[in-house]
């Protein structure tokens, strides 16, 4: 285990009666509100009027900035950070899921910076100010909702990257269960697919003495395998909702990373294929995160093993390292397509004609990934594979 600084300054709200708390939140951090969201979702379920009724009740003059693309926009980065200035915005609250919370992290720094804000996506520059900023969340996925970090495309030079900065936690998420209780089916499973890879990312290191660590991933994975098939049958039931919607969190605020380096190749890879093709995160997560895990194990099957044995059941007894990671990586392959995930590049119309493109984008800056470096023939090779 390598030595770190644990900190996260995102106060979490967790329950059905915790939307109260927005009034003390807005109060606390100024009655000039920029209220980011989506497409409309939030309007037809009541979350809207419930979320205007208690910034309306703290006495907040609220400006609206909606139409927030599933993979966010860094032309909607500006549009909302020219209404920031121009409405001398004080806060900026999310509600909505990752892609929402991601776009208004940007826009909350964007509003701040004296320039274009591609920059700092691109890591050409660094954030030194940022608006404070809140989330309400109505979708379990990402984990945005709690750490620092966030993804903006951009569609002129079919790139997406993922940026950061710790002036971008957000100051307060709030978690109410029933607010995730009418996503539909398949972006439930997309945020299933998408929490449980954020965990992968993490549990596949090399580092030693991690016993907490990988408990920790095991359980998460443990308690999503348990509850997801239960859920996609019964979308409505707020026990499974809740259950989901904190593993969601738990998965990507810090707390599984603390020690160890993680991989982090297959987003990149998704990343790529998603900024080219503008698909579903969580959907090209699926598709390619078995294939990763095929070549990985054939060079480091002691934690494929592990992951089957401590999470799906595999029965270890009498049985090579090597078989039981085949066995590991068959059981996810069943588990996301028993839910419902796509399983091929082809499902989205995917054929071979950009691979090359999107090969060369993740690795421009040389090979990805810790726990298995990846060249661009590797990544080709697995671009193949999930053809």
């Amino acid at each position: 285990m390598k030595s770190f600084v644990y900190s996260n300054p995102t106060k979490l709200y967790y329950g059905e009666d915790q939307l109260s708390k927005l009034g003390l939140e807005c109060k606390r951090l100024g009655t000039r509100v920029l209220l980011v969201y989506g497409g409309g979702s939030i309007r037809r379920n009541g979350v809207y009027d419930a979320v205007m009724g208690e910034l309306r009740e703290a006495g907040a003059e609220v400006f609206e900035l909606s139409g927030v693309e599933p993979n966010p926009r860094v032309t909607t980065v500006r549009r909302g950070a020219e209404l920031c200035r121009e409405h001398r915005i004080d806060w900026v609250l999310a509600v909505g899921g990752g892609s929402v919370i991601d776009c208004t992290k940007a826009i909350a720094a964007a509003a701040k910076y004296d320039g274009d804000f591609w920059e700092v996506v691109t890591k050409k520059a660094v954030v030194k100010d940022a608006l404070p900023l809140g989330a309400v969340l109505t979708l379990a996925a990402t984990g945005s909702e709690m750490n620092s970090g966030s993804v903006i495309s951009n569609v002129e030079v079919e790139e997406k990257h993922g940026w950061g900065s710790p002036l971008v936690f957000p100051q307060f998420s709030i978690l109410v269960p029933s607010f995730t209780a009418s996503v539909p089916l398949d972006q439930t499973v997309y945020g299933i697919v998408d929490m449980m890879s954020h965990v992968f990312e993490q549990y596949f290191h090399h580092d030693t003495n991690s016993p907490v660590q990988d408990g920790f991933c095991e359980s998460i994975l443990r308690a999503i395998v348990q509850t997801a098939p239960k859920l996609v049958k019964d979308l409505g039931n707020l026990e499974h909702r809740g259950t989901i919607l904190y593993c969601g969190t738990m998965a990507l605020n810090g707390l599984l990373s603390m020690g160890v380096r993680g991989d982090w190749a297959n987003h990149d890879m998704e990343h790529a294929v998603s900024a080219v093709y503008d698909i579903p995160h969580g959907g090209g997560l699926a598709i390619l995160f078995p294939h990763w895990m095929d070549v990985a194990s054939k060079k480091h099957p002691e934690k494929f093993a592990q992951l089957g044995v401590n999470v799906f059941g595999v029965n270890g007894e009498g049985r090579s390292v090597e078989k039981l990671a085949e066995d590991a990586i068959a059981a996810l392959r069943d588990f996301w397509s028993s839910l419902g995930a796509p399983t091929r590049l082809g499902d989205y119309g995917i054929d071979d004609s950009k691979l090359e493109l999107m090969a060369g984008k993740v690795t421009a800056n040389g090979a990805r990934g810790h726990f298995l470096s990846l060249t661009k023939e590797d990544v080709l090779d697995i671009y193949r594979r999930a053809l």
